[in-house]
Order: structure tokens, then C-alpha cells, then sequence
């Protein structure tokens, strides 16, 4: 799996820094690469640590009653933490999710692919597949939730000021991760496996209706600059808004199902972790339903250039958009739970690699009240981002916490400030001076020795015969000493040598 692991992060590289001749597009990828090579030393370690507590890392033999025996209660907590980072590197959590958004300088399908259905989501397939290691160490189960929430939240946040199209969508991706991470630290595997599912297909959808926009603005991805592309994009607009829907949670639409699932776990594992993610299904339909209402609502903003050029995008772009949005629909289906006469299909597929799935121990009203306030909390704050951001675009924000949240919590610049810039300046010094000055001082002195040296002792060589016959005679006297007192020479080499 790490091979793979690996191999997966070398595409992404490759195809974030895909425009190459764009210097920030470059400065992306090596982003990406590096702040996943954190997270993946983390999980390396995690491997090397099981091979010498165990021998071996075949899931057959590691994830064994017999092998959890072997393990100490901190050589498990040690794993599964150690595991747990490279997830964060390779899923996007707090602290090492600053990559994922600029990962969207890639093209937009494999922003789409990519960073929406299957790199990202390796970390969620990587602990649920270990999932006995990990609901062996309560702490790690609690740190993996907490973290989670706390990523959920703090994209959210910043989700909801940005202006790019693919921003936004690039922060909900963060978020929504998030929710995954919170259903696995809670214990529910196959909620946060339907979430990846689910997701999968609203976000694609969402990215490629995003790449539609853009193909008919001529490249132009700030939505203050969009707004009533209703008319224009009709297949783009009604796909788009059914990955909005799907996303903010709201019935029938399969994110509804999987968010809800996660949702009821969090409610039985600890009441605050449900109220933070009922606060972020808020957000989330909130800074979703603004980015609608700002490309499709309104009055178009843009050039009159670009609204004589508005045009729906060809089949190639749309078919692929019919398609998600079906499965966008319909992808609830595989995980319909049993108050609503369902039967979890995705659960039971699970059940033979999830040892203990989550069975929920709420009543069914309980689980009808929750569902309510969940979906009610989001359709108001879906109908507030309408109705204001149907009539109006978002300004540049004024306030202190509007910048705060627009400059992305400063994250970036934090990181900038702590690591890259001292890293920077000490990889100066190394080159400057040590590489410069010493290494290169030394290699570039000896030869300047050497010249020196010639240069003085080709002196030597006066062309007077008389000089060369008295320094011949001084060595064949220097050859008569050495022979006549050899024994003596060596018996003080020799006593040199015993010291």
C-alpha cells in the first residue's frame, strides 16, 4: 500500500505542476509533494515500527487477534498516531491541508479526479482498512475526531469569503474530509466510507461544473465577476445545483445520507461533536449556495466581451455532468438506513473488513430529531446565502475578521514566517558560505598550493651545473648516513609507532 501510496502522490505532483512554464503552478506541486512526504515519513515509521514489534505488515497477519496480543497499549497508540499523520499529509487535515487548495493550479479535471475521489480520500481507505488497529487506542480514536471537526470547521470558515470558484470548492473539499475523519474517529468506518462514496460524486460534479463555468467565462474564475449564467450554461446550471444540494446536505440527494450517518455517530460518541458538525453542515450549505447564487443568480457582472461569447459547453462537458448528477442523486441508495426502511447495503458489503461495524444504539426517534434539526439548520442558512448573494455580490471584505478569514486564518504566511523562510535563509548559508566559501576554499586552495608551490620550487632549477653537483654530492652523503645507521632509523620509527 505505501508503494502505492507513494505513486499516487508522484501523479498528483505531475499533474498540479501540469502548466509548467507557470512559475506558481511549480511552486503548488513542490507544495504538495513535500507537505505529503511529512505525512508519509510518519506512516513510514509506522510500518518500520510493526516489523519489528510483529516481522510483518501483511494485513493478514497484522490485523489478528494473536498480533494485537503482541502489542502494548502505547506500541498501538504509537502505530495508529504514526499512521494517522500520514493521513493528515495525504488527506488534507490540520496541520498539513495548505496544500490541497492550491492543488487546484492543476487542470480542472484533475482537480476533479484527483483531489475529489481517490488521492485524498487514501487516508480515510487506509485507517478504515486498519480499522481493528485503531479501535483498539481510544486516544487516537479521539484525536482522529478531534482533528477532523476542528479541519471541518476551519475550512469551512475560510470557504466562505473566498472568490475563486475552484477556492471554494478546493476548501469544501477540506471540510468535507473532515467529516470523514470525524466518522472515523467515532467508530462509524462504513459512514465515513458512503461519505468518500458520496462524495466522490458531488464533487466531481461540482469541479467539472466549475471547469464548464470557466470554459464559458474564457478562463475567468472569480465569481464577482459572474452571476446570471442561469440562461446562458442551462445543463451546467441545473448539474451544479444538484451537487450543491447533494453537498448541503438535503434530501433526497445522497450526501444527505452519508452526512447524517457520520452525524448520528458523533450525536452517541459525545453531543458537542455533533453540535460542531450540525455548525458545519451550516456553513457548508451557506458558502455553497453563495457560490451559486453569485455565478448563477443575478445580473452578469462580467465583460460585455465575455457576455457576447456565453455559450453552453459542448457534449463532451456536459454528458460527463448528466452522469455525475444522476449518481449524485441516486448514490444515497447504497446506504439508506433502517428507520427509513432501508437495510445499509454499503455496511454489510463492509462487514468482512470492518471487525466492529458501528451499530447505532439511538432511538428511532432520536434519530428523527437529529436528521430535522440538521437539515433545518441548512436550509436556513441556505435560503439567508440566496437571498443575499442572489441580488448582490460579496465585496471585498472590510471587517478585521472578514480579512482574517479571506487571507485564510494567515495559515500560509504562518508557515511562511516559522519554516519556509528560515529553512530558505539557512539553505543560503549552506550555499554561500559552506558550499562557497569552505568546500569550495578548500578544493580551489589546494590548487592554488600547489601552483604556489611549483612556482617557488621550479627556483630551484638555476641551469648553474655547480649548484646541481653540490646538491647530488649532499644526497649521496644523506644515502651513506641512511645506510650505515639503518637499524638505528628503524628502532626509532619503531618506538614512535609503540607510542
Amino acid at each position: 500500500m505505501f508503494i502505492g501510496w507513494e505513486g499516487v502522490g508522484l501523479c498528483s505532483y505531475l499533474l498540479i505542476g501540469y502548466w509548467f512554464t507557470n512559475s506558481n503552478f511549480n511552486y503548488a506541486a513542490k507544495k504538495a509533494f513535500i507537505m505529503n512526504r511529512i505525512g508519509d515519513l510518519g506512516f513510514l515509521l509506522a510500518i518500520f515500527w510493526l516489523i519489528v514489534k510483529l516481522g510483518t505488515v501483511s494485513y493478514s497477519e497484522v490485523l489478528t487477534v494473536e498480533s494485537l496480543a503482541k502489542l502494548s497499549t502505547g506500541d498501538i497508540t504509537g502505530i495508529t498516531l504514526l499512521l494517522f499523520v500520514g493521513a493528515m499529509g495525504k488527506s488534507a487535515q490540520i496541520p498539513l491541508f495548505t496544500w490541497l487548495p492550491d492543488a487546484m493550479a492543476g487542470p480542472t479535471p484533475v482537480s476533479a479526479l484527483i483531489h475529489a475521489a481517490t488521492m485524498v480520500t487514501a487516508g480515510i481507505y487506509m485507517i478504515t482498512r486498519s480499522n481493528i488497529l485503531f479501535s483498539a487506542s481510544d486516544f487516537t480514536q479521539s484525536f482522529i475526531a478531534i482533528i477532523g471537526i476542528s479541519t471541518t470547521l476551519l475550512a469551512a470558515t475560510i470557504a466562505i469569503k473566498q472568490n475563486d470558484i475552484k477556492k471554494v470548492l478546493a476548501y469544501s473539499t477540506v471540510s468535507q474530509l473532515g467529516y470523514m475523519f470525524l466518522g472515523l474517529g467515532v467508530g462509524a468506518y462504513s459512514g465515513a466510507v458512503f461519505h468518500v462514496i458520496t462524495h466522490a460524486f458531488f464533487k466531481a460534479l461540482l469541479f467539472l461544473g466549475a471547469g464548464s463555468v470557466i470554459h464559458a467565462m474564457h478562463h475567468e474564475q472569480d465569481i464577482q465577476k459572474m452571476g446570471g449564467l442561469k440562461a446562458k450554461l442551462p445543463i451546467t446550471h441545473i448539474t451544479f445545483l444538484i451537487g450543491c444540494i447533494a453537498i448541503a446536505g438535503m434530501p433526497p440527494f445522497s450526501g444527505f445520507f452519508s452526512k447524517d450517518e457520520i452525524l448520528a455517530a458523533a450525536y452517541e460518541k459525545n453531543p458537542i461533536y455533533w453540535f460542531l458538525g450540525v455548525l458545519g453542515a451550516a456553513m457548508t450549505a451557506f458558502y455553497m449556495f453563495r457560490l451559486y447564487a453569485s455565478t448563477f443568480l443575478g445580473k452578469f457582472r462580467g465583460t460585455s466581451e465575455q457576455a457576447n461569447h456565453l455559450h453552453e459547453s459542448p457534449l463532451a462537458m456536459t454528458l460527463p455532468l448528466i452522469v455525475l448528477a444522476v449518481l449524485t442523486a441516486v448514490a444515497g441508495a447504497i446506504g439508506i438506513p433502517e428507520i427509513m426502511g432501508g437495510s445499509h447495503w454499503l455496511s454489510h458489503q463492509l462487514s468482512t473488513n470492518v471487525a466492529a461495524p458501528h451499530k447505532a444504539t439511538l432511538t428511532h426517534s432520536t434519530e428523527w430529531v437529529l436528521m430535522a434539526v440538521s437539515v433545518s439548520v441548512a436550509l436556513v442558512a441556505l435560503i439567508i446565502a440566496v437571498s443575499i448573494y442572489g441580488k448582490k455580490v460579496d465585496s471585498e471584505p472590510k471587517t478585521v475578521l472578514g480579512k482574517f478569514l479571506y487571507n485564510k486564518w494567515y495559515i500560509d504566511e504562518l508557515y511562511n514566517n516559522i519554516i519556509v523562510n528560515p529553512l530558505n535563509r539557512f539553505a543560503g548559508f549552506l550555499k554561500d558560505v559552506i558550499e562557497n566559501v569552505v568546500i569550495d576554499g578548500a578544493v580551489n586552495g589546494t590548487g592554488k598550493l600547489v601552483q604556489y608551490s611549483a612556482r617557488q620550487i621550479r627556483l630551484v632549477q638555476s641551469g648553474q651545473v655547480g649548484y646541481y653537483i653540490l646538491f647530488m654530492v649532499l644526497g649521496i652523503v644523506l644515502l651513506f648516513v641512511c645506510w650505515f645507521n639503518d637499524i638505528n632509523i628503524m628502532r626509532f620509527f619503531f618506538k614512535l609507532t609503540q607510542k
